[in-house]
């Protein structure tokens, strides 16, 4: 059976997390999820200070062939050692994380339904829109508690590169979405919508 091949995308701090948790949590060993932000492309070659200045929230900031290879290795049920990201340093860590094939494929990141061939590969689209200021405040207690950035640095990205872009490439590919969720994991309406939709469509497949 050919998994299901879900995307989730939206602004940052939308909630994209929360709900992609939410659904791994509820579907439990059926599915695994693959992060968008681990394909950040390795900038060992450059200095930390060269790494601090690239516009992270652009598209081609991503090694997207790679993750279109990882995904279609998963659909054809081999593993895969997916790259790990290293925030802090700007650059991928030496680590590498074992993602096991499984009934539903997670998909999330800000930029996914930027690239045709990653819309290609999903059965559904799912974008969390969340306010603006929402987003930026979540942003940056998340930068600052878990990947070591001060409230100057967080506040200057958003300002140079994460409004920008989330407005030229962000935005407009929620057209592409198949449902469009307010808040994320935090709808509980639109959550047992979504596992009971995704759950149907398993059913599906496996009769």
């Amino acid at each position: 059976m050919r998994p299901l091949i879900i995307g989730i995308a939206g602004g940052t701090g939308s909630g994209k997390s929360t709900l992609t948790n939410a659904l791994k949590t509820h579907f439990g060993q059926q599915a695994a999820v693959v992060y968008h932000d681990n394909y950040y492309r390795a900038q060992d070659d450059l200095s930390y200070e060269e790494r601090t200045k690239i516009n992270y929230d652009a598209p081609d900031a991503f090694d997207n062939d790679l993750l279109i290879t990882d995904l279609r290795l998963l659909i054809a049920g081999t593993p895969i050692m997916c790259p790990v990201y290293d925030f802090a340093r700007h650059t991928r860590s030496d680590e590498r994380q074992e993602v096991l094939p499984a009934p539903v494929i997670l998909v999330e990141g800000i930029l996914i339904f930027t690239q045709p061939q990653l819309c290609d590969l999903f059965d559904l689209k799912l974008f969390v829109d969340t306010d603006a200021d929402v987003r930026i405040l979540r942003r940056m207690s998340r930068d600052v508690a878990e990947r070591g950035r001060t409230i100057e640095s967080v506040q200057a990205q958003y300002l140079a590169t994460v409004k920008p872009m989330h407005e030229m490439y962000v935005e407009p590919s929620k057209k592409l979405a198949d449902v469009i969720i307010p808040e994320g994991g935090q709808n509980q309406a639109a959550l047992q919508m979504i596992t009971h939709h995704i759950a149907t469509m398993i059913a599906r497949r496996i009769s």
